[in-house]
């Protein structure tokens, strides 16, 4: 089976990490669930408003891609459905909202997860 991600903060805008995530974790055999609030689907992706409509019983990684402001407000929603790991790439942690992820129980990772994946973001 897969391996599955939660991209919040995920774009139709191929220019943004938002989308380039989508695109990188896809091409790495993930199973990728586009967190959105608007959008239908994106990169062929259905797309969801909130991680607590996806299907999967778990997952393996929640990667934030949202404002550490934004992130805050739904880091409590990521804490109600089990997510093996939380990523808070640049620009989406906050030391606020990496104490409330911990204080949560969530484990924390900050970094670009397209790297970790083995993906550069330049690539994309």
């Amino acid at each position: 089976m897969p391996s599955t991600v939660a991209i919040l903060g995920a774009s139709a805008d191929r220019a943004k990490f938002g989308n380039k995530a989508v695109r990188a974790y896809l091409a790495q055999g993930y199973q990728v669930f586009p967190i959105h609030p608007k959008a239908q689907a994106i990169e062929g992706q259905q797309a969801y408003r909130s991680i607590l409509e996806v299907p999967a019983d778990r997952l393996d990684r929640a990667s934030l891609y949202l404002p550490p402001q934004i992130g805050l407000q739904v880091i409590e929603e990521i804490a109600r459905k089990p997510v093996r790991e939380v990523w808070l790439n640049p620009g989406a942690e906050s030391p606020a909202l990496i104490a409330r992820a911990r204080e949560l129980g969530l484990n924390v990772v900050v970094g670009c997860s397209i790297v970790d994946i083995g993906v550069n973001p330049g690539d994309l």
